[in-house]
C-alpha cells in the first residue's frame, strides 16, 4: 500500500477504497491503470485529488497504478505500484494479459424473468439524401438484425436523384417498409411519422448515416429492459458526440488492424454492462421505451424541425417523468454525421437547438456535467481504450458455450469455446485456456442467464446426452436472450456455421437487394 511517491512533489495514499493524491494547487494529474489511461484532472485549491474505485474497472483483484504529472520546471514526476481489490466471486487465475474479466458489481443483468425478445422492435430511418451512407445503413440492419422487427425507411424528399431507385431495390422484403414524404417535412415530423406508424411496438431511432454490426439490437433491448425505469438506450460510436468511445466529442479510429465487425464484437465482449446513465439519450441510435412515447407524446416538431434538440427535449420530458436514460456500452454503431446536413449548418441548428433546450430545461447542462464524468463512464471509456490496445495482437471471434462434451467441437469453427462442466465445488464454466472463469453450486436458470450474459455468448451447443431437465432450462434462457441454441444431433453432418445460418441467425427481415 502505497504511503508517499518517489517525489514530495506527488504525495499518494491509498486506503482500500479511494486514492488521495497531493500535488501542486492546478496542477494536471494523470492516472493510469494497467497500462491505459483512466483520467486526466486537475488538483483542486488545496491541491488535492480524490479518486474512489467502488468496484474494480477491470474486474481484476490487482491493479497497477501509474500517477503522473509535471513540475515547475517541466519535468515529469511518477510513482507507479499496486492495488489489491477484494471483489467476491473473481478467480485471480482467471487473468490474463489480454481479457477484462466483468466487473461483478457494476452489472446491469438482465431479470432472469425479462424476455425482451418478444416485444416487437421498429426500427426507423429517415432519409435525406447521403445515398452511400442510406445503403449501408440499411445493408447492415438487413444483415445485423435479429428478433421480431420491422423496418420503416421514410425519404423527406431527397433531391438526390439517386435515391428513389436505391430504396426501390428494398421494397419487397419482408417486414421492411419504404415511405415518402409527398414534401419536405423536416426531420423530426418524419420521425413522428415513423413512430405513429410503429403501433405499440417499442422504437429505435436510427439514422442513415450509421452502421451497425451484429448484436446491435440484441444488446439494446437487453440495456432497455434491464429496469422498468428506462426509458431510452443510446449505442456508442467512433463519432456521435458525448458518445463517442473512447474520446468524448472526438472522431475516433477504430483500430487498423480490425473491421468494423470485429470492433464491434470486441466491444460486444468486453466494453462491460455498466451501463452508464446519462439525462439524454442521442437519436443516431436510439431505443424508446413504448410506454413512455404514450406517457409524454412524441417529439417537439414545433420547437426543432430539423432536429437537434428533439431527443433532448424528449429525454428531459420523461426524465420528469421518473425515467432514465443509459448508454449501451457493448453496442458499437458507427457513425459518419452530417452527411445529410453539412457540418456548417449542423454546428448552427445545434446552437438553436441548444437555446431552447436552456430556456426548457435551466439544470440540464448542469446534470450532462454531473453525469458525464461519472465512474461508470470512465469505466467504459478505459475499457474500450484496452480493447483498442490489444487490436495488435488479438482478433476478436464469437463465443460458443458448449455443454456435455469432453472437448471442443467447435476448435475449428471459428468461435472462442467456453466449456461448461462439472466440478469438485458444482459447475465451472472454463474459458478457452482451461481456466475456471466462474464456478457455481447449482446449474439453475439465474447461473445459466448471468453467464450468457457476462461473457457474451452467440451459441450454445448441448450433447445429445445431456438430460431434458438441464438443456430446457439452456435452450429457454438462450433463446430469451436471442441466443442460438442447437443440439449435437442438429450440427451432426453439417458445419456449425451452416447451423448458425440455419437456425439461430435467422435475419428479421427476409429477402435480398433486388
Amino acid at each position: 500500500m502505497p504511503t508517499s511517491s518517489h517525489s514530495p512533489e506527488l504525495l499518494i495514499d491509498w486506503d482500500g477504497q479511494r486514492l488521495r493524491i497531493r500535488a501542486a494547487p492546478g496542477r494536471k494529474i494523470a492516472i493510469d491503470i494497467d497500462g491505459c489511461r483512466f483520467i486526466e484532472q486537475f488538483a483542486d485549491a488545496n491541491g488535492m485529488l480524490e479518486l474512489s474505485l467502488p468496484y474494480s474497472p477491470s474486474g481484476h483483484v490487482q491493479l497497477q497504478i501509474r500517477v503522473s504529472s509535471r513540475n515547475d520546471h517541466d519535468k515529469t514526476i511518477e510513482s507507479t505500484f499496486e492495488i489489491g481489490l477484494k471483489i467476491p466471486g473473481i478467480n485471480p487465475a482467471a487473468r490474463t494479459s489480454r481479457s477484462l474479466s466483468a466487473p461483478r458489481n457494476a452489472e446491469r443483468l438482465l431479470p432472469a424473468d425479462a424476455k425482451p425478445l418478444q416485444r416487437e422492435v421498429t426500427i426507423i430511418v429517415p432519409v435525406y439524401n447521403a445515398t452511400e451512407d442510406v445503403e449501408r445503413c440499411l445493408d447492415s440492419v438487413l444483415a445485423h438484425t435479429t428478433g421480431p422487427s420491422r423496418l420503416i425507411v421514410i425519404d423527406d424528399a431527397s433531391t438526390d436523384a439517386r435515391i428513389t431507385p436505391l430504396l426501390d431495390r428494398y421494397r419487397g422484403n419482408q417486414g421492411v417498409d419504404v415511405l415518402a414524404n409527398p414534401n419536405n417535412l423536416g426531420f423530426t415530423a418524419t420521425v413522428n411519422r415513423g413512430i405513429a406508424l410503429a403501433g405499440n411496438a417499442d422504437v429505435v431511432l436510427l439514422n442513415a448515416d450509421a452502421q451497425v454490426a451484429a448484436n446491435w439490437l440484441s444488446g439494446l433491448r437487453r440495456a432497455l429492459h434491464s429496469a422498468d425505469d428506462v426509458a431510452t438506450v443510446t449505442a456508442v460510436s467512433d463519432n456521435a458526440g458525448a458518445f463517442s468511445v473512447p474520446e468524448l466529442e472526438q472522431e475516433n479510429p477504430l483500430p487498423a488492424q480490425w473491421s468494423f465487425d470485429q470492433t464491434a464484437l470486441a466491444l460486444w465482449q468486453d466494453a462491460g454492462l455498466a451501463y452508464p446513465q446519462l439525462p439524454t439519450g442521442n437519436g443516431f441510435c436510439m431505443l424508446i421505451r413504448r410506454e413512455v412515447i404514450d406517457r409524454i407524446g412524441a417529439f417537439d416538431v414545433q420547437a426543432f424541425p430539423q432536429g437537434y434538440g428533439e431527443e433532448n427535449d424528449f429525454c428531459q420530458r420523461a426524465c420528469a417523468a421518473g425515467y432514465r436514460h443509459l448508454i449501451a456500452g457493448n453496442v458499437l454503431v458507427r457513425h459518419a454525421r452530417s452527411r445529410s446536413f453539412g457540418h456548417e449548418r449542423r454546428v448552427a441548428l445545434g446552437h438553436a437547438g441548444m437555446q431552447i433546450l436552456r430556456q426548457r430545461w435551466p439544470h440540464y447542462e448542469a446534470d450532462i456535467g454531473a453525469t458525464l464524468f461519472s465512474f461508470e463512464r470512465r469505466v467504459l471509456d478505459w475499457r474500450v481504450r484496452r480493447i483498442y490496445a490489444d487490436a495488435p495482437t488479438h482478433v476478436p471471434r464469437p463465443r460458443t458455450l458448449c455443454f456435455g462434451f469432453e472437448r471442443d467441437p467447435t476448435l475449428a469453427s471459428g468461435y472462442d469455446t467456453l466449456m461448461l462442466k462439472p466440478s469438485n465445488a458444482g459447475w465451472a464454466l472454463n474459458s478457452p485456456d482451461h481456466n475456471a472463469l466462474e464456478i457455481a453450486d447449482l446449474l439453475d436458470a439465474p447461473t445459466i442467464s448471468r453467464w450468457l450474459q457476462r461473457h457474451a455468448i452467440d451459441l450454445v451447443v448441448i450433447h445429445e446426452s445431456v438430460g431434458d431437465t438441464t438443456a430446457g432450462i439452456l435452450d429457454t434462457q438462450s433463446k430469451r436472450l436471442g441466443i442460438a441454441c442447437l443440439t449435437s444431433a442438429e450440427t451432426r453432418g453439417s458445419s456449425l456455421e451452416a447451423c448458425v445460418d440455419q437456425y439461430a441467425h435467422q435475419r428479421s427481415f427476409a429477402g435480398s437487394k433486388a
